[in-house]
């Protein structure tokens, strides 16, 4: 495995073309991730790359987040019946 280290407040500046690489990674106090042999591998040898972190939510947003998509995914309310006369039909 390759190691990232982390790095806060660094800027690493406007890129016009970009790949995507995904994968997962245990967060530790030694403040570096490593990165799978085979992302590693496939990596160019040098150049700048901009890292977007994506922890795991809090437990309070996964209940807002619940109750936002249940409340989503009820029927619309009677009086806003009228809204639906608007719509083109499809």
């Amino acid at each position: 495995m390759g190691i990232l280290r982390l790095a806060a407040g660094k800027e690493a500046g406007y890129f016009a073309f970009m790949n995507d690489v995904e994968f997962t990674a245990e967060l530790n106090e030694s403040g570096t991730l490593r990165i799978p042999h085979e992302v590693a591998k496939n990596l160019p040898c040098s150049g700048k790359a901009r890292i977007i972190l994506l922890t795991a939510d809090r437990d309070g947003d996964r209940e807002w987040q619940a109750a936002a998509y249940e409340q989503f995914l009820r029927d619309d309310a009677p009086e806003d019946a009228i809204y639906d006369s608007l719509a083109p039909a499809l």
